[in-house]
């Protein structure tokens, strides 16, 4: 159940007080009615650069393969004209709305793009830097080795400022599995940057693609700082292929990213946590060229997670909404994150009487704050989308 009214005061931007009445004196005063309040939701898996979101409906086309859609989607870029700084702002307006306070956003880079999708997405979160913090990954979505030069534009991308390193099927996409992990963690140590590898790969090339990605993390002392995102294989019911990569992640310290898919091998979240490995999560595409699916409600995502673990106790569920905010903050290393005395004032006001109830009704927010300043109230955000 929630716990007890309380107040929660705050001074420059960090919560200095949680108690039965505020501890500062001629406060502006903000009723909260009686909500739960969060952290603020963290979606640490999305591509604002190519939301189709406010440009009217596009009839879905690509065809079944990873491929299909990646082909598809480099064609509709210029065929629709999409915008990267238009579209990553109309996505971020959204996600405000829904009470997300950080973004981690991969970021199309290719031959024919170039760095354009960065610049976009640049522009987009130095403009609504005071309703939202965006974390960019530099993400090679057509392969790097495959595509000759794309590399090139990695390394501009990484020069101008991109946070994170990102790969993508090291087998399937680049066929090239060494030397994909050999450039991608190039960079990092080039860098100095984190790492965020989509591997969509499943079965036992999925497998050996993340034994590759588990094997440099740990040769280069990378613990900690290396994710993967949607790892299906380890989403398998072979048990001998699975049970020794959670044990080797484990001792990686290497992050794991799920969306809680329902058409694709989903990994364990309840197993990875009781390995003490770290769980994010996040919307992934909303409304674009791969689907027509996403609404950057990452309550509504906590509680996709759960029916796609089975999670039917509120402890459960519980931990799926973990997932969504703690788990996000410590792949994304969010310093002074959570709701305690200290803390940056990045909240949440969400309906419920619980914490499960609050995740599986997910009604508009109440009240969504970034560091102590109001950026959406009653489910329509403040911040101004083109």
């Amino acid at each position: 159940m929630a716990g007890p009214l309380s107040s929660i005061a705050v001074v420059a931007g960090r919560i200095v007080s949680i108690g039965p009445r505020s501890n500062v004196p001629d406060a502006e005063t903000v009723d909260g009615g009686g909500a739960i309040a969060l952290p603020g939701l963290v979606e640490a898996h999305t591509h604002l650069d190519k939301t189709l979101w406010g440009m009217g409906w596009h009839k879905h086309q690509a065809g079944p393969r990873l491929i299909d859609k990646i082909d598809t989607e480099r064609v509709l870029r210029r065929t629709l004209g999409i915008d990267p700084a238009r579209q990553s702002a109309r996505q971020i307006a959204l996600s405000v709305s829904k009470g997300t306070t950080h973004i981690r956003s991969h970021v199309d880079i290719d031959t024919e793009v170039g760095v354009a999708g960065i610049e976009g997405v640049m522009a987009t979160r130095e403009r609504h830097r005071d309703a939202i913090d965006v974390e960019i990954v530099a993400f090679p979505q057509s392969g790097m080795l495959v595509r000759p030069g794309t590399a090139e534009v990695m390394d501009r991308a990484l020069a101008m400022g991109a946070e994170v390193v990102g790969g993508l099927d090291p087998c399937a996409i680049d066929r090239d599995p060494k030397g994909h992990v050999d450039q991608v963690f190039a960079f990092a140590q080039r860098y100095g940057r984190p790492v965020d590898i989509h591997l969509h790969e499943t079965g036992e090339m999925g497998g050996f693609s993340m034994e590759l990605i588990i094997d440099r993390t740990l040769a280069l002392g990378m613990q900690g700082r290396v994710t993967i995102s949607h790892a299906f294989c380890l989403g398998s019911a072979d048990r001998d292929l699975v049970d020794p990569l959670i044990d080797a992640l484990a001792k990686a310290d290497i992050a794991i990213m799920t969306t809680g898919p329902a058409s694709r091998p989903a990994p364990p979240v309840r197993r990875l946590v009781e390995r003490g490995i770290v769980v994010c999560s996040g919307s992934d595409g909303i409304r674009d060229s791969w689907g027509p699916y996403g609404n950057a409600d990452m309550l509504e995502r906590a509680m996709l997670i759960g029916l796609r673990n089975n999670f039917r106790h509120d402890a459960d569920v519980e931990m799926a909404l973990d997932v969504c905010t703690h788990g996000g903050a410590k792949v994304m290393a969010l310093k002074d994150y959570g709701l305690a005395p200290g803390c940056v004032a990045d909240l949440v006001l969400a309906d419920g009487e619980s914490l499960t109830e609050a995740v599986v009704s997910h009604t508009p927010r109440r009240l969504v704050v970034k560091r102590g300043r109001v950026v959406a109230r009653d489910g329509k955000a403040f911040v101004r989308a083109p």
